[in-house]
């Protein structure tokens, strides 16, 4: 038996810098933001940022400015992961409004309806879908190609999946004839053709198109997944249309704060889907501890140990809604507990979710943790081993 092995990675956003918000919104940068950003500038080592703060002082920013305060943000994000010391890290979906409105502005067929509340004080502007979805070229290959020529870290690249841009979408188009008369039979057909519709126009070209770049690893996004536990089985199957030809990319779904046992069997019919990254650690006990009873929040594993043909485990070990830094010995017993019932082969480690809701310096911490805990776990999980021989 080798020595073991935890790959570490980081879900998707992070939180924007203040500097960056602000010059987009048209709205002044404080003397206070240029601060910050010269002093993560230091903390992440970051050459040639005088441009950037130069900019960040005048008293207006230009539209053609905008380009450089964009490039920077998005090279600090990408030296956080870094930084912080992940084997595989983007930039934190800098340059994205948000997972839903990035998808919305570049399709065709959506139009904006308002404002409305995701979770937590989060919001979104939904639109409604009045025609069929498309795309009129891939939006995401300058982002990705920006980020491989500045790293020599894998790369993931998150992409919004059919489900949820379909399940936060109104729908005027598939479902509106005979929608008064519809039997439920009726209702369901049309949703599938709209999520597969999402799938095939404008998931997967573009998702094609960052993978023909380079990219080898592509990540669905669906957090709705589980909102309709009989549409579960379709979501797998717009799964599956979103990644279909697609040449060796590794895929994987992230699922968040779910019922997962609602996922099952029907994961089984993923279309090699590498891994499953899921949330745990928003559930589990800060006690330490790798038995079951201090772990509570990883449950939900042993349907993955009754499925030995399901996909790999992302193990959420960060919970992504405090502040609350978890020990690097917590971190450890997670992945310990994790792997011992799994075995070590089937589990990788990461955040529950996307780390945008904390603050850079909060996110920084929990990520460098998260690194120390998983060189913590190998380090008992190897000796363990070698005690056995």
């Amino acid at each position: 038996m080798t020595d073991v092995k935890f790959e570490t990675r980081e879900i998707g956003s992070l939180a924007k810098p203040p500097w960056r918000v602000k010059a987009f919104a048209g709205r002044p940068v404080e003397e206070g933001d240029v601060v910050e950003a010269e002093r993560w500038a230091q903390k992440l080592e970051l050459d040639g940022t005088e441009e950037l703060v130069e900019t960040l002082r005048r008293e207006e920013i230009g539209k053609d400015d905008l380009r450089l305060v964009d490039d920077w943000s998005s090279r600090y994000g990408l030296a956080l992961l870094e930084r912080a010391g992940l084997d595989v890290v983007y930039d934190g979906e800098q340059r994205r409004t948000e997972m839903y409105d990035h998808v919305i502005r570049h399709a065709r067929g959506f139009e904006q309806r308002g404002t409305v509340r995701s979770f937590d004080n989060k919001y979104y502007s939904k639109a409604a879908c009045v025609e069929e979805p498309s795309i009129d070229g891939p939006y995401d290959v300058d982002e990705y190609r920006f980020l491989s020529a500045r790293t020599d870290h894998r790369l993931k690249v998150p992409f919004t999946g059919p489900y949820t841009i379909v399940d936060w979408s109104y729908d005027e188009h598939y479902g509106r004839h005979g929608a008064l008369g519809a039997t439920a039979e009726q209702r369901a057909g049309a949703r599938r053709r709209f999520m597969l519709d999402v799938a095939e126009r404008v998931v997967r070209p573009n998702a094609a198109a960052v993978v023909e770049a380079g990219c080898d690893w592509i990540q669905i996004d669906e957090p709705a997944l589980t909102t309709r536990p009989d549409e579960v089985a379709v979501g797998v199957e717009a799964f599956n249309a979103s990644v279909e030809g697609l040449p060796a990319a590794r895929r994987s779904l992230h699922v968040c704060f779910s019922d997962y046992s609602l996922l099952f069997p029907h994961v089984l019919e993923l279309d090699d889907c590498f891994e499953l990254q899921l949330e745990f650690a928003n559930r589990d006990s800060h006690e330490l501890g790798t038995d079951g009873a201090d772990r509570p929040g990883y449950e939900p594993l042993f349907l993955f140990a009754d499925h030995e043909d399901a996909p790999n485990v992302g193990l959420g070990v960060l919970d992504i809604h405090t502040n609350f830094v978890e020990p690097a010995e917590l971190v450890r017993d997670r992945i310990v507990y994790a792997a011992e019932l799994l075995g070590p082969e089937r589990v990788s480690v990461n955040p529950d979710c996307g780390l945008r809701t904390r603050s850079w310096d909060v996110a920084y911490e929990k990520l460098a943790n998260m690194v120390e805990g998983t060189r913590l776990a190998e380090e008992a999980l190897n000796r363990a081993h070698a005690g056995s021989r």
